[in-house]
């Protein structure tokens, strides 16, 4: 563990599928009201959130009861056990050894929350590792290598191109040649996207944080990082053929057979890395310092009590982890922010994915 890169204090798929895409509930919700005010830097923006709220109405229908992106899922449940080798990185309690309870969510992009799922839509996992108000760290990442966008408005305007023409099943291809020459950050994402095709499904796959944060230690030394999920296991069942719901479905019964389990791998920017621009890759060089095991031995209908009413607001960090500047982040909390108010008093209906009607 020595001879680590450190900066100091004051140191610097498918182009249709990224298009479309992209414990108790008191004490979570505790939580989310406290920490969105506190960390948000794009708070007081009521007209940022109504915006990004029609946007998603517009293109995916009202979508009553349901996150306003990623709709579809599947709660799960399992242990984060830390091995050490983060203690001095950060001084967060849950990287000292042992373990901490996680609730976790499974889901796909795009915001139709019946949506017949695709192999190459982008897959998502958010996380709540450690007990809420006590230095609880929520995380959400997605399978891709990068972000398809840079900025707020470059999500926004990539969200209307996405809209769906009826009656074709794709977007309209003038809507989505003028985005992509309005935004070549997002066209030399997609790129980068294509080249690395998915796994088989959700437990073969790789998730990453995609943002730039930083790690804190006890003395205080900042260091930028990028964390992804690598699994241990290295295949998934195909989903299959005919089946609505095959990538869900799927993962159902591979963690029937027993748990699903991925390394933390915690990535180190050298100076120059992009940490304010999601849509950049940092080298293959740059080192990784496995810091723990992420255990999943649990799958669950989104319900009351589970990661259906988690916010997964990235900004909710535990002391010894920092937010970059990267402008997504701010943007991200306050757009989760409300899409999880306005969900949660709205009527709820049955979700797609049942575990119990998930056959062998």
């Amino acid at each position: 563990m020595t001879n680590r890169p450190r900066w100091g204090v004051n140191a610097a798929v498918n182009r249709r599928s990224v298009l479309v895409g992209l414990g108790a509930v008191g004490a979570f919700l505790a939580v989310d009201l406290g920490a969105v005010a506190y960390a948000n830097k794009w708070i007081g923006s009521d007209s940022a959130r109504t915006t990004f709220l029609n946007g998603f109405r517009t293109v995916n229908g009202p979508q009553l009861g349901f996150r306003k992106n990623h709709a579809k899922g599947l709660a799960v449940s399992g242990y984060f056990e830390s091995n050490g080798n983060a203690a001095d990185l950060s001084r967060a309690a849950l990287f000292r050894p042992g373990q901490v309870p996680v609730v976790g969510r499974f889901s796909l992009s795009g915001g139709d929350a019946h949506v017949t799922d695709a192999p190459g839509a982008p897959r998502g996992l958010g996380l709540a590792i450690g007990f809420p108000g006590r230095g609880q760290w929520r995380t959400a990442m997605l399978n891709l290598p990068v972000f398809p966008d840079n900025s707020p408005r470059g999500f926004y305007d990539r969200l209307l191109a996405s809209k769906i023409v009826p009656g074709t099943g794709q977007p309209d291809p003038a809507a989505t040649k003028a985005f992509l020459a309005a935004h070549p950050e997002t066209a030399a994402a997609m790129d980068i996207i294509k080249k690395h095709p998915p796994g088989k499904g959700f437990g073969d796959s790789t998730f990453r944080s995609l943002n730039a944060f930083y790690f804190v230690n006890d003395a205080g030394v900042r260091t930028p990082v990028r964390w992804s999920l690598v699994p241990q296991q290295n295949s998934a069942p195909a989903p299959r053929s005919g089946n609505a719901n095959g990538l869900f479905d799927a993962l159902i019964r591979q963690l029937r057979g027993g748990p699903l389990r991925w390394h933390l791998l915690v990535t180190i920017a050298q100076p120059g890395d992009p940490l304010t621009d999601a849509t950049l890759p940092w080298p293959d060089d740059r080192q990784s310092i496995d810091v723990g095991l992420l255990t999943l031995t649990a799958a669950a209908t989104e319900a009351p009590g589970n990661a259906r009413d988690v916010n997964f607001d990235p900004l909710v960090l535990p002391d010894g982890i920092e937010p970059s500047d990267d402008p997504l982040l701010s943007a991200r909390s306050d757009i989760y922010a409300a899409s999880y108010r306005q969900r949660t008093g709205e009527p709820k209906s049955p979700p797609a994915v049942q575990v119990s009607e998930v056959g062998p």
